[in-house]
């Protein structure tokens, strides 16, 4: 048996530029290396301010658009984080054991607070337990993360490193797969792609909606005239689309043609639009048809929380047990 990995994205709809890029195409080709566990985490969320009536909408087109992008239910295990209910009580235990002062510490915390100042809750606060949590229910070894994630994996291990120092060496202390997650700005270029800040490129947006998107996405701001040379190193739409859809060919003349002002920017989305093309297209066609299969999303989904459910249910076992609780 391979060793074991597990990664999670929240209920946001339809896979952005941002997450494609970072996060799940990574999870494609991890899927043929390590036994996955890939978790749609709406109870990490529900945090947030959100419609409950559109909540399984957002499930089902998020599990659309990760098969559509190559997650292989005969390869990995996809399924939906409230289906297993060991999640929220290993969450619980975890909790008695993290100290206040590890997630005061957190960066993120922080951040998300700045974000959502009206709404600062304690689930806010104690994501990261309920992210162990997830991580420790599969004894993953491997959590695939970027730069900005790294400190969450190493506070899960300080979470399980002191439940295994009172209880008994149970849970796994897992391991950062520092992969080549981007982190991909959004068309704004001064914020992170995010659905909340409006400045994203969906996988499934239509060709008409990523070329109405890119048309008025922010380049180098030096060119204020078509006649301006540019510097595409300065530039978001070089940096963060043109990098991640182009090939060479591409990027030498996108290169030469701005520094010479020799092509507009409006010349440049062009050639990248039908690069992003090229490779988005099939993804959409294949989202298509999963959403027209009637059940099959349903029924994937359910069969991943079957099995993840049957390993969640032994790692509790085991924990209740050490813990002395009643089984």
């Amino acid at each position: 048996m391979s060793e074991i990995l597990f990664s999670g994205i929240r209920p946001t709809g339809n896979v952005h530029i941002g997450n494609y890029l970072g996060a799940v195409k990574n999870w494609v080709a991890l899927q043929d290396k390590y036994t996955s566990y890939f978790c749609i985490v709406d109870y990490h969320a529900i945090i947030s301010a959100y419609e409950p009536a559109e909540m399984p909408g957002k499930i089902k087109n998020m599990a659309a658009s990760l098969l559509a992008c190559g997650i292989d239910p005969e390869k990995a295990t996809l399924f939906v984080q409230s289906d297993v209910p060991e999640h929220t009580e290993l969450n619980w235990i975890l909790g008695s054991v993290t100290s206040f002062n590890w997630l005061t510490g957190m960066i993120q915390f922080k951040e998300k607070s700045d974000h959502q100042a009206d709404n600062v809750n304690a689930g806010l606060f104690c994501y990261p337990v309920l992210q162990t949590a997830d991580i420790a229910l599969y004894k993953s070894l491997h959590v695939p993360v970027g730069e900005d994630q790294v400190q969450h994996i190493e506070l899960a291990r300080d979470i399980i490193r002191k439940f295994n120092s009172l209880y008994g060496e149970i849970l796994i202390e897992p391991k950062a797969l520092i992969t080549e997650a981007k982190r991909v700005m959004g068309t704004d270029g001064i914020n992170k792609m995010s659905k909340s800040l409006n400045n994203y490129l969906a996988v499934t947006d239509s060709a008409e909606e990523i070329f109405n998107k890119l048309r008025p996405a922010v380049t180098d701001t030096a060119r204020m005239r078509r006649t301006d040379p540019g510097t595409p190193e300065k530039c978001n739409v070089y940096l963060s689309y043109h990098k991640n859809f182009s090939d060479q060919e591409t990027l030498n003349e996108v290169q030469e043609g701005c520094t010479s002002a020799r092509i507009g920017c409006i010349d440049c989305k062009k050639m990248l639009f039908r690069n992003m093309e090229k490779e988005l297209l099939p993804i959409r066609e294949k989202y298509q048809e999963l959403i027209n299969r009637k059940g099959y999303i349903e029924e994937v989904l359910a069969e991943g929380a079957a099995k993840a459910g049957a390993v969640a249910k032994e790692t509790i076992k085991t924990v209740k047990s050490s813990l002395g609780l009643k089984l």
